[in-house]
């Protein structure tokens, strides 16, 4: 559906676009192409739009769509009913919101049975119109209800008759669109959110026990947090205004009551009880509602934002990994994988109690290192997990192998091995030897191996049962999506839980790719894609890109760039003299290409192209993933009881939220650094200041060992900072300090230089 122009001005302002630019986008959207696929091989069309605004805008075009679609059906209804007016249907027409638009709509909306309606029935629309008009020229109240009596109407007396139109116009104040919006802003502004215990003795939600906080400044994790103890019948809450009498007035004011008039009474009580039944229930259940999909947005915004450093985590690479599901009673489940993933072979050892076999464990573990030639041995962080690194330590101690050992978050590794992905990819394994074989496989590739995993299964969401589901699944499915579109996908080795997030490819054409490479043997090219049942022109497009393919027939199919620029790189090769397969990776020669030659030569293609198809030549198929690091934890340390006040450790952000960083500190149980402790600065979001996956320095503030709870801070953790102090002005240095910090620089290339057989350049 092509929008109006202001709802194009709209989504723009919203997505920090130009209209133009949200045209073109939506244009591309309707088509048929992705999001990852445009966000990177249509930036010349978008304006170098990035995937989180091309989200925002095809999120709110839905909702703009949905706005007219709806407009339409209302102007209909009310059309039908003969009451549309010019002025109504002009108020319909320039409303940008669903709320305003169902605010106009509800006095002519189909309803049940109200006292109203029933009113309505019995004939008394007349005498409450008497009542808004305050107009005496019919007499008192008393004597014009009196023609209304009808005992067989159910009206008995003239106290029925005045009821029953009272009750007519509080329906009709509650359904004024201006009052509504007017006691809307008035709340959100205003109002506050109390909540209050319903049971007695110790609860989890202690601290919301007279809780009162503002509507427009009250944090979402606490919004979802007095919700979840409300469904749990601990806590009730409302939406309070303290404002009331104000809000009152100001209807009255609007309908102008007069308090002389007798009639004027009837008008006050019947605005009275529009507010108290009507008026403020509806609004305050809209903004309940408000409330409850803000809370949802930002949890869920947390969520991805976790799950993307999650799923981003540096690799270890391609290297055989020996993995260990550490335990205590049932041993330790040993699983050993090859560089691209594959099983290789499993036991099981007992270096742990009870039975604290350490010299049999410790034959095993070498006999696998040095048999598969293990690089890496990844331990899983759950029980016995200290207990297990430090044999593993202590094992590769004094030996040859030279292997490194590291803690592995195995956080949903015990759901993967139950799962149908489990099943379908090891039937001959045993549950617990799949768990240390997804250990292992993290370690290689956090993203290949978490992308099988349910994403709520990976501890790093806030209040993810409280949201709504369906837009929590429909946000994380991006989220994986575009990790995996980010760093791409090798096509012969990728498996199809991975592959099925590539852009333009389905479930369906992801296990016929992985069947086309399973009964045909490794793909050449790219090309060879279009081989594949039911992956046509359209589908190759979307998703060739996003494709590698190591040793391929064509240089350019390892990288990423799209095969409809491939001419043009050949062109880039004729310009110097040389192949393709010369330029791509040569540094000099690259750098020598002129883009304005190509953007004059070729118009379709733009400068943002042009420049990420040079840096794919610089470094053909990079990963933008950080270098692999691990936490190096204390060895005195291995449970909660073990820490100390104010002792110093180093340790891994498993989780941030809106109050701050869980983090694992090595003792089976993460620490919490509370967004007061997270710096020295006033932080509004943890997010902008620690990320998951990040190594950072902490210092325990208290231990709770009866709740098993840590308070953490990394305040005093912080470097000094370096910088000057703002307003005064940095010390100029001297020509001789210049030109020695340059000697040094010098001299510290030929170093490396040297250390690496080159040469300075």
């Amino acid at each position: 559906m092509e929008l109006e122009q202001r709802f194009l001005e709209l989504i723009a302002t919203e997505a920090g676009a130009n209209p133009p630019q949200v045209s073109r986008t939506i244009a591309l959207l309707t088509e048929g192409a992705t999001v990852p696929f445009i966000a990177r091989y249509r930036k010349d069309t978008t304006g170098n739009l990035d995937d989180k605004q091309i989200f925002q805008i095809q999120d709110r075009h839905r909702y703009y769509v949905e706005l007219v679609e709806r407009r339409s059906t209302v102007l209909t209804t009310i059309r039908d009913q003969g009451n549309l007016t010019d002025e109504l249907q002009a108020r319909i027409m320039e409303c940008n919101e669903k709320s305003s638009l169902e605010d106009l709509y509800l006095p002519f909306k189909p309803k049940r049975r109200t006292k109203a309606t029933i009113a309505r029935e019995r004939g008394l629309e007349p005498l409450a119109r008497a009542v808004l008009a305050q107009t005496p020229d019919g007499g008192m109240p008393e004597e014009v209800a009196q023609g209304y009596v009808d005992p067989e109407k159910g009206i008995d007396d003239v106290a029925s008759a005045l009821e029953g139109a009272r009750h007519i116009v509080a329906e009709i104040v509650a359904e004024d669109s201006m009052i509504r919006a007017d006691l809307r802003r008035r709340i959100l502004t205003k109002g506050k959110v109390r909540a209050k215990k319903l049971i007695e003795g110790p609860t989890k939600y202690d601290m919301y026990d007279g809780f009162s906080e503002p509507v427009a400044t009250i944090p979402s994790h606490r919004m979802l947090a007095i919700r979840r103890g409300a469904n749990e019948d601990v806590l009730a809450f409302q939406i309070a205004l303290d404002e009331e009498d104000e809000a009152i007035q100001s209807i009255m004011k609007r309908y102008q009551v007069k308090p002389a008039s007798p009639w004027g009474a009837h008008l006050a009580n019947a605005i009275g009880d529009s507010f108290i039944r009507l008026l403020k229930p509806s609004i305050e259940t809209e903004i309940r509602a408000d409330l409850k999909s803000h809370s949802d947005e930002e949890a869920i915004r947390v969520f991805e934002e976790n799950l993307q450093n999650l799923l981003l985590s540096p690799p270890a690479g391609s290297i055989c990994v020996l993995g260990i599901d550490p335990g205590f009673r049932t041993g330790c489940k040993v699983a050993v994988v090859d560089g691209t993933g594959k099983f290789l072979e499993a036991a099981t050892i007992y270096p742990t109690a009870p039975r604290k076999d350490t010299k049999r464990a410790s034959k095993t573990l070498h006999a696998l290192l040095s048999k598969h030639a293990v690089r890496a041995v990844a331990v899983g962080n759950g029980t016995a997990s200290r207990e297990t690194d430090y044999f593993v330590h202590d094992s590769l101690k004094d030996t040859s192998f030279g292997a490194f050992s590291v803690m592995v978050n195995e956080t949903g590794a015990s759901v993967y091995s139950a799962s149908d992905i489990a099943r379908e990819e090891h039937p001959d394994l045993d549950v617990t030897i799949r768990g240390a074989l997804s250990i292992a496989r993290r370690l290689q590739d956090p993203l290949a191996e978490l992308v099988k995993i349910d994403p709520k299964s990976l501890g790093v969401g806030q209040y993810q049962h409280d949201v709504d589901q369906k837009k929590l699944k429909e946000s994380l499915g991006r989220t994986v999506e575009s990790c995996v579109n980010k760093v791409g996908v090798e096509l012969n080795t990728s498996s199809w839980s991975l592959l099925r997030y590539t852009s333009g490819l389905t479930d369906r054409i992801a296990r016929n790719v992985i069947q086309h490479r399973e009964g045909h043997g490794p793909f050449r090219s790219r090309s060879d894609l279009l081989d594949v049942k039911g992956l046509g022109e359209k589908t190759f497009q979307q998703c060739a890109g996003f494709l590698r393919i190591r040793g391929a027939d064509h240089p350019l199919d390892n990288s990423g760039v799209h095969p409809e620029s491939y001419g043009i790189v050949e062109q880039m090769a004729t310009m110097v003299g040389i192949t393709v397969k010369e330029l791509v990776g040569n540094d000099k020669l690259v750098e020598k290409i002129d883009l304005q030659h190509f953007t004059a030569k070729v118009p379709e293609v733009g400068e943002h192209t042009l420049q990420d198809i040079k840096a794919e030549l610089l470094k053909p198929g990079r990963d933008p993933r950080a270098e692999f690091a691990a936490p190096r934890f204390r060895e005195d340390v291995n449970e909660i009881a073990d820490l100390e006040k104010g002792m110093k450790l180093q340790g891994k952000v498993t989780n941030v939220t809106r109050f701050g960083a869980f983090v694992d500190i090595g003792v089976h149980q993460d620490g919490l650094v509370h967004v007061s402790e997270l710096d020295n600065r006033f932080v509004e979001d943890p997010g902008n200041v620690v990320k998951v996956g990040d190594l950072i320095d902490v210092e325990v503030l208290d231990v709770d060992l009866k709740r098993h709870r840590i308070s953490l801070s990394r305040k005093k953790c912080i470097p000094v900072s370096t910088k000057p102090p703002t307003g005064r002005r940095r010390k100029r240095k001297s020509h001789h300090s210049s030109t020695r910090r340059k000697d040094d620089l010098d001299q510290k290339i030929k170093d490396l230089a040297a250390h690496f057989g080159g040469t300075k350049t």
